[in-house]
């Protein structure tokens, strides 16, 4: 709790620095000074692995998809997912919903066009839901739209969503997760050599950014869709410039090359803060810290892993870690303690439940009555193999870089022999994906709603879906379901709590930290409040005023120059 306390002042002082000129974190379009024009360059600390919606698993590809391509509604700033109360209007101008509210049609906005000059149909919509349904491509989108029974089109501008049974999400289901691509574009080819092909590094969409450049390793970037059906982005172009990691992201906005960066490390603030022009503040998040474990032996497989399949090992490691000393000691007090897979900023996170304690003493007895014995040197055996595992970890955070140390420390003094693996972040993205790994430093952003969590560790996604350490509890699922199944929040978040409670007990992950970012943004920006989830989701809406802007603003439309 003290580390709790700690942070907070430490985040009002961020945000009051970000407010001394309070033009420059917050703003709205209707600004007299919300002129068109205007160049953001944006600091990436990693490149995208492909533009390809619902397939893409690097922040920056969710960040250019997001922005190039539209939903049939947008959830509200509260991020409520019980009925359609809050959702805005996108591709869908109105919905109705049928009398015993098992299907919803939506009529689409006759005004929509996609990018290349095609008109938006039902067909396209009907396209898209199959695609993120398909086998062959594994989308992390589909459990999330698992609640649809199908998708018909009634005429070319009304499509009909229907379901076998009523949920409080079912609104939320149908819109939220699903970006609506082409089928003129994506569905010409095998779907299964999507991933691959050219279509999935140049997206064609319906958003008020359309897509212009990837330059892999270099640059993103996009332009405003100036005869768009919801109006043009105010800026002209958004650029991300890609750097390796952090510290070449933060480098770039110290150069002035950038002008926002979303990660700045809270040590950095100060220093970064007294820049000119540059202003830094905390915003609210939606991501959590882990180290996963492989309960599947190898890619493919649904075998147990050889260490990480027996769960008295999985307790064992996680009573091990002295985890507020490590969150001390990474972030000198300002960090926030993960109580589970969920960030403390979500309603229906619960940071009250207990968890396994810090017991090196009841560690080792569990690793005991597993029948790993203490061998030469201190190493644990069992039938003549060593208690050894490698941890993945990424270059480019330098967080979850200090973790890895600090963990293999931690676990060497109960007999585990853990090999680190450093690798970039594109490798730790797909060898995560791919789950060939034993251990993983992981962190994850999460959406509003216990479906946001079934989809990261429900048992149906163990295989092929986000559940990255293929843990599977059936009881878990069971208290998932009913909680996504209620229509009473107390109750939805006391389900959730005892799902909560069966997961922690069973350790697929050691729960390490709260993700609390802070952000660097130039001066001449006006930018309107972040949704908690993604802070990019009104970009459009950010402006710079014609009479603050530096050079890079005054390109215009055309594609800016390569330096």
């Amino acid at each position: 709790m003290r580390s709790l306390l700690r942070l907070l002042p430490v985040v009002a002082i961020l945000a009051s620095t970000a407010c001394r000129d309070s033009s420059t974190t917050a703003g709205d379009s209707a600004n007299a000074d919300a002129t068109a024009g205007g160049t953001l360059v944006l600091a990436s600390a990693g490149d995208a692995d492909n533009l390809l919606p619902g397939m893409s698993t690097a922040i920056t590809s969710q960040q250019v998809v997001d922005l190039v391509f539209d939903r049939l509604a947008e959830i509200g700033g509260d991020l409520s997912v019980v009925g359609d109360a809050g959702f805005k209007p996108q591709l869908a101008r109105r919905w109705t919903w049928a009398a015993d509210s098992l299907s919803i049609a939506f009529e689409l906005d006759p005004r929509a066009r996609w990018h290349d000059g095609r008109p938006v149909r039902a067909s396209d919509v009907r396209f898209s839901y199959s695609l993120y349904r398909d086998p062959s491509l594994a989308s992390q989108v589909a459990p999330n739209i698992a609640s649809i029974d199908s998708v018909t089109v009634r005429d070319s501008l009304t499509v009909v969503a229907w379901y076998a049974k009523r949920s409080p999400q079912q609104f939320f289901d149908a819109v939220h997760h699903a970006l609506i691509v082409p089928e003129h574009v994506y569905g010409t080819g095998p779907l299964s050599q999507l991933r691959g092909s050219d279509r999935s590094r140049n997206p064609v969409g319906s958003g008020r950014f359309r897509f212009v450049r990837w330059d892999a390793g270099s640059r993103i970037e996009l332009v405003s869709d100036t005869a768009n059906y919801r109006g043009r982005a105010l800026l002209d172009r958004v650029i991300w410039t890609l750097a390796a990691d952090p510290a070449g992201a933060l480098a770039r906005i110290v150069a002035g090359e950038a002008d926002f960066f979303e990660a700045v490390p809270a040590d950095r603030a100060p220093a970064i803060d007294s820049l000119p022009s540059i202003r830094v503040f905390a915003y609210p998040g939606s991501g959590y810290a882990f180290m996963g474990m492989n309960s599947r032996d190898g890619r493919g497989s649904s075998a147990p892993h050889r260490v990480f399949g027996d769960v008295r090992v999985r307790r064992a490691l996680t009573m091990a870690t002295n985890r507020p000393a490590l969150l001390e000691n990474v972030f000198g007090g300002y960090g926030l303690p993960a109580y589970g897979p969920f960030p403390a900023s979500m309603a229906i996170s619960d940071t009250t439940i207990p968890q396994l304690p810090f017991d090196t003493l009841a560690a080792r007895a569990l690793l005991d009555s597993a029948g790993w014995q203490v061998g030469a040197g201190g190493i644990r055996q069992k039938d003549g193999r060593p208690l050894r595992f490698s941890l993945l970890a990424p270059q480019s955070s330098a967080p979850r870089m200090a973790y890895a140390v600090l963990l293999q420390a931690q676990f060497r003094r109960v007999g585990a022999d853990v090999r680190l693996e450093t690798v970039d972040f594109p490798t730790s993205v797909t060898r995560s994906r791919d789950r060939d790994y034993d251990a993983a430093l992981q962190a994850w952003g999460t959406g509003p709603g216990p479906g946001a969590f079934r989809g990261r560790w429900g048992s149906e996604t163990a295989m092929t879906g986000d559940n990255l350490e293929g843990y599977r509890n059936p009881a878990m699922d069971v208290l998932v379901d009913s909680a996504l199944a209620s229509y009473d929040p107390e109750r939805t978040k006391s389900l959730m709590r005892r799902a909560y409670e069966l997961i922690i007990a069973d350790a697929p992950a050691i729960w390490l930290y709260d993700l609390v970012p802070v952000a660097a943004a130039h001066e001449r920006l006006r930018i309107p409040a972040f949704r908690a989830d993604k802070w990019w989701v009104h970009l459009a809406d950010w402006y710079i005023p014609e009479g603050e802007r530096i050079e890079r603003d005054r390109i215009g439309l055309r594609a800016a120059p390569v330096p």
